[in-house]
């Protein structure tokens, strides 16, 4: 049983915090090669749950690819590490930070039952805003096509 591993950079960000606000992330396979990439706008929100919103639809889009087999097969073992530049989202992810705030509460309970849905390990790790580029680009793309 051979492994399979998956790197995901997400990113959010808003325009004024909070403001109008939007996501991205880069899923690329253990060589480099980019699998698929995103970036969507939210309207108005803070940069944190922004951060989360990221998160949270590149673990949608993991979960869709997953149940149709087009990323990676049952025969190997699936390890996904996220990237994200928010120092913050990293250690509440990783339990190292208590969540005060009630909608980042709910977005952590969101984001941990999406993780059950994913047959395999997954990763939360910090990257400087240079090693995240391809995500906030997305980020800032989807605001200025909104006009923002």
């Amino acid at each position: 049983m051979g492994t399979q591993r998956l790197l995901i950079f997400t990113d959010g960000g808003a325009r004024g915090n909070p403001g109008p606000a939007a996501i991205g992330f880069v899923v690329k396979d253990e060589r480099g090669k980019i699998l698929a990439q995103k970036g969507k706008f939210l309207g108005r929100a803070t940069n944190n749950v922004a951060e989360y919103q990221a998160l949270i639809e590149a673990l949608k889009w993991l979960i869709a690819n997953n149940a149709n087999g087009l990323i990676f097969t049952k025969e190997k073992k699936l390890i996904v590490n996220f990237f994200l530049d928010s120092q913050l989202v990293v250690n509440q992810l990783n339990g190292f930070y208590k969540i005060k705030d009630i909608k980042l509460k709910n977005l952590i309970i969101k984001v941990k039952s999406l993780e059950k849905k994913i047959n395999g390990k997954i990763f939360y790790g910090f990257v400087h805003r240079q090693k995240n580029r391809q995500a906030d680009f997305l980020v800032n793309q989807t605001l200025n096509n909104q006009g923002y």
